[in-house]
């Protein structure tokens, strides 16, 4: 995956459906037309991969659609356009390659205080019942501005990335912290927007086989010989592609 396309070997992936894997044919094909529609309909993907840090960054950056140029990754509505991104992140050391705060670009830092609540502008959201609840809500109207400072978001104008909700699930648990996707995926897809959520993860964890229904994709990551790859499964056609190089 460039931030363009994705490439595979032989021109095609290897996808498996319902157990069985086929190189061609209708699943084939309904794999490659469901790309482009993660964008042209909105879209929430979730990264998983545990112990590959430097993996999750870069998939991170071309989810965000970073270093296209001009910010057009082929699809034709944003050419032109400013890419409008929300980071989401619990990290106080910020990747190199990520940007700094602009009109286009928002931070929302829930690092913990020392009780394990996220931290939020308690002033704002003075009338939620805790801080996580204030955390929805500020990404939610995070989206909404933007929206408005667009004049509306064409499709996958709007990128956002939550990197990561693991300290929001060891403060609430899953439950909680599953409503909170569920409202902010929504949210996102409104918007024709994409979205994806890093869990550092193995793809059979329990915590991952919960929150999977939320997401159209879950991408798994990993190293193999100082290589990153990616493996894709598409959760409406069960289909699941073979590692690719990321």
């Amino acid at each position: 995956m460039n931030g363009r396309n994705i490439y595979f070997n032989d021109g095609y992936p290897l996808v498996r459906m319902d157990g069985e894997y086929a190189s061609g044919g209708e699943t084939r094909a309904a794999f490659l037309r469901t790309l482009p529609a993660l964008k042209r309909d909105g879209s929430n993907v979730l990264v998983v991969g545990e112990d590959v840090t430097a993996v999750h960054e870069v998939a991170c950056r071309q989810l965000c659609g970073c270093g296209d140029g001009n910010h057009d990754d082929g699809n034709e509505s944003v050419t032109g356009r400013s890419r409008y991104r929300v980071l989401v992140t619990d990290r106080a050391d910020r990747p190199s390659h990520d940007p700094a705060p602009d009109g286009t670009v928002r931070w929302i830092e829930y690092a913990p205080d020392a009780d394990g609540e996220p931290s939020v502008d308690d002033t704002q959201y003075a009338g939620c019942s805790d801080r996580l609840e204030a955390l929805g809500l500020e990404i939610i109207e995070t989206i909404d501005e933007l929206d408005a400072a667009a004049d509306g978001l064409s499709p996958a104008e709007l990128r956002v990335c939550i990197d990561s909700p693991m300290p929001l699930l060891r403060r609430y648990g899953a439950e909680r912290v599953f409503r909170l996707l569920h409202m902010t995926t929504a949210a996102i897809e409104h918007v024709n927007g994409m979205g994806h959520v890093h869990l550092p993860l193995a793809r059979t964890h329990e915590t991952v086989a919960l929150l999977e229904p939320l997401f159209d994709a879950v991408v798994e990551l990993r190293e193999r010989a100082g290589s990153y790859e990616q493996r894709w499964r598409l959760r409406e056609q069960r289909t699941r592609t073979e590692w690719l190089s990321l």
